[in-house]
C-alpha cells in the first residue's frame, strides 16, 4: 500500500503543491517552496532540539504552571546560572518561552504554539506508521498461523531403478 506524504509538513486542508501551476512559474514556485520548507524544518529542528534535553523539558514543565522569574526557574537545578541561561536561550530560539523585562526582573513565560507545529508533524506520520505497524502485525499473525498448520510433504520423485544391460561391463553403467 502506497502512502503519499503531503507537500509540506504544516499544510492546510486543500493544499496541493502542483495544482494548476504553469510550467514557467513552476521553477520559481519550486525555489520559493524549497526555501519555505527549509525555514519550517529549521524551526521544527529548533523545537525538537529544545525538547531533547531533560533540563529543558523540566523548565518547560515549571513554566507551564505559570510565568516565573529567572532565579525561580534556575533554583531547582544543580547547575551554574550560565548553564540555565544557555538552556533558556535555546528554548527562546525555538519559540517555546518568552522573556519580558519588568524593571530589573526578567519574567519568563511558556509559549505552547510551537508545540502545535510538532503535533501537526507527528500527526502527518501517524497514519503512515499505523499502516506499517498493522502490516507488520499481520505478517506475524500469518506466520504464526502457518507454523501451527501441519506440514504434509508429498514425495513426487520416482525411485530410480538400476537396470543391468546385457553385454556391457558394470564400470560403464551409469544411471
Amino acid at each position: 500500500m502506497d502512502f503519499d506524504l503531503p507537500c509540506s509538513p504544516l499544510r492546510k486542508p486543500g493544499c496541493f503543491f502542483n495544482a494548476g501551476i504553469k510550467k514557467n512559474s513552476k521553477k520559481k514556485l519550486d525555489n520559493h517552496y524549497t526555501l519555505w520548507y527549509n525555514v519550517v524544518m529549521d524551526q521544527l529542528s529548533n523545537i525538537l532540539t529544545a525538547l531533547s534535553h531533560p533540563t529543558r523539558r523540566a523548565i518547560i514543565g515549571r513554566l507551564a504552571k505559570g510565568p516565573a522569574r529567572f532565579l525561580e526557574v534556575a533554583k531547582p537545578f544543580d547547575t551554574a546560572l550560565n548553564a540555565v541561561t544557555k538552556h533558556l536561550k535555546l528554548l527562546e530560539r525555538a519559540g517555546l518561552i518568552e522573556r519580558r523585562k519588568n524593571g530589573r526582573e526578567v519574567i519568563i513565560s511558556f509559549r505552547g504554539e510551537p508545540l502545535r507545529e510538532v503535533g501537526e508533524l507527528v500527526h502527518l506520520y501517524e497514519r503512515f506508521w499505523n499502516e506499517r505497524l498493522d502490516q507488520f502485525e499481520q505478517y506475524f499473525k500469518d506466520k504464526k498461523e502457518r507454523s501451527l498448520q501441519p506440514h504434509v510433504t508429498i514425495n513426487t520423485k520416482q525411485p530410480r531403478i538400476k537396470e543391468k544391460r546385457h553385454g556391457k561391463s558394470q564400470k560403464n553403467d551409469r544411471v
